[in-house]
């Protein structure tokens, strides 16, 4: 399965024999407080820092529209981000999981981002650009 972009992603969910619940854990990018020269240019230069989780929202794969519509309804929190990780869970049976069965898939996403364990997951831009981290 090759995603390059969200609607990828999109496309991908909404085939699956059962249906999906996508995940989003919206981060913001911060200096650490015991920053140094070299990491604060880094940081201005957009290729360094920390990322650090300021909302979680899941959603069915069947609701969910374009990505500017999620970064419109993201903007109506007032809470500012830059990148938001995405994970897929999957429903059984035909039935789509509940927003309830979602929250300790949340808590390790949020660990896994915290410890830089980021791989595993689908990140995206403002712009619904999918990014690489190396």
């Amino acid at each position: 399965m090759n995603i390059s972009s969200y609607e990828d992603l999109l496309k991908t969910a909404n085939k699956q024999d059962e249906p999906q619940r996508l995940l989003f854990v919206f981060t913001s990018a911060e200096l650490p407080g015991d920053h140094t020269k070299s990491q604060e240019e880094q940081f201005k230069a957009r290729k360094g820092g920390t990322l650090t989780p300021m909302m979680c929202v899941d959603k069915l794969a069947s609701e969910l529209g374009e990505f500017a519509d999620l970064v419109e309804e993201s903007r109506q929190t007032g809470m500012s981000w830059d990148i938001v990780f995405v994970a897929c869970m999957s429903g059984k049976s035909g039935i789509a999981p509940s927003s309830e069965e979602t929250e300790e898939l949340f808590k390790l996403m949020i660990k896994s981002i915290n410890t830089g364990s980021i791989k595993k997951f689908l990140a995206f831009n403002r712009d619904g650009e999918l990014v690489q981290f190396s």
